[in-house]
């Protein structure tokens, strides 16, 4: 599918120059650009443009792009937020993104990486867990700012089926905008609930299309994606993590589980309602916060490789160490399964912007004869990190 962008990296950059100037007129420094910070208030920040520099090396990871392989990449943000942004590579032509967080000023960092894989412009598949902004940030940017609709061809968006955000909220508000401009463009518009349900749906050129439950990958038909159900897709929920849309990943045998931010109750009710199986990959639920990654999911998937996209130890949420994400209790009950917990990214101090990469971006590879884990930085289990050893316990070691 080949359309134009209405807006464009050249457009981002001009806007940067104009505002950097427009800074010294107005007596140094003191122009600023729009944010999405996590309470949904629009702040102003200096900080949108400037996750990635063009004179630095984004640290990629090399991975087999074959037909029949499957890399999965939880990406760093370049900021020192807790966000989510995962990368699927299927074959040679088959990108995939599932959520865009942590702040707009993530896009830059997050374009360069994929601008390594991605190799023409299209994004086949858009996955939008839920309404938090260190998820979906990076496509709900203001007019002002190029977000991933704007920046990548989105063929087949996929989104959560219910909110608590009101239209009039700002971030939503701009998110609903991105979308529309994307559907105007072409892409085709699915809810979870929508695919579980395979309904055919009306698009913005007026075509009814099916969505779907399963989606293929691959020729041979072993690399898919299955939208599975939680009963919040349909019910009123008082986190909004609850409406996190939940997805298998299956090449052969092998699983690799996402669900977004679900907390207990929806975990529950994902393994009530889909015959799940164990994994081979886990995406640590809500950043691997105490609230998530529950002892009645994980008793089912029984993970071999969890791997947590947050900044640890940051005090974002909470100055409670314990509960600084990955917390004590996300610890406890993952350990029972397995050691292999890798982290993206670590906060060296949260009051000063000071963090570092703790595993970096992580890589999870699948090819017919071959799976693993290879990071950006270094291949450290989370229990053998010095971050570990200073801040947390393994259970069996108590």
């Amino acid at each position: 599918m080949a359309r134009s962008k209405t807006k464009s990296k050249t457009s981002v950059a001009i806007f940067c120059i104009i505002a950097v100037i427009l800074g010294f007129i107005g007596g140094g420094f003191g122009i600023t650009y729009a944010t999405l910070p996590y309470n949904e208030e629009l702040i102003v920040s200096e900080e949108v443009y400037y996750s990635y520099n063009e004179n630095e090396k984004i640290n990629t990871v090399p991975v087999v792009i074959e037909n029949g392989s499957m890399s999965i990449h939880f990406l760093e943000l370049g900021n020192k937020y807790t966000g989510d942004c995962t990368y699927i590579k299927v074959g040679e032509d088959i990108d995939i993104l599932i959520d865009c967080g942590s702040k707009s000023n993530s896009i830059s960092t997050i374009q360069a990486y994929l601008d390594n894989y991605v190799t023409d412009n299209t994004l086949e598949y858009v996955i939008i867990t839920h309404a938090h902004q260190d998820h979906y940030a990076g496509f709900a940017t203001t007019e002002k700012v190029s977000s991933i609709f704007d920046l990548y061809v989105c063929e087949n968006i996929i989104d959560f089926a219910r909110t608590n955000q009101k239209e009039t909220a700002k971030v939503y508000g701009n998110y609903l905008r991105e979308l529309e401009d994307e559907m105007q463009a072409g892409a085709n518009h699915f809810t979870a609930l929508d695919c579980w349900n395979e309904e055919f749906v009306e698009q913005a050129d007026g075509e009814t299309v099916q969505a779907q439950k399963e989606y293929l990958l691959d020729e041979v038909n072993e690399i898919s994606f299955q939208i599975l159900y939680q009963k919040f897709y349909e019910e009123d929920a008082s986190s909004e993590n609850d409406y996190s849309v939940c997805v298998m990943f299956s090449h052969g045998d092998r699983n690799f589980l996402f669900t977004g931010d679900l907390e207990e109750d929806g975990e529950e009710s994902l393994v009530e309602n889909n015959a799940l199986s164990k994994v081979e990959l886990y995406k640590a639920g809500h950043h691997g916060s105490k609230t998530s990654s529950s002892e009645a999911l994980l008793s089912v998937i029984q993970p071999q490789i969890v791997c947590v996209c947050c900044c640890a130890g940051s005090s974002e949420y909470t100055s409670t160490k314990d509960n600084q994400f990955p917390t004590q209790e996300f610890i406890n009950r993952v350990a029972k399964y397995t050691e292999a917990i890798y982290v993206t990214t670590l906060c060296v101090d949260y009051k000063n912007d000071e963090f570092t990469s703790f595993n970096g971006n992580i890589v999870v590879t699948s090819t017919a004869s071959t799976f693993g884990v290879n990071c950006s930085n270094n291949n450290t289990i989370l229990k053998d990190s010095e971050w570990f050893k200073e801040n947390r316990t393994w259970p069996n070691e108590v």
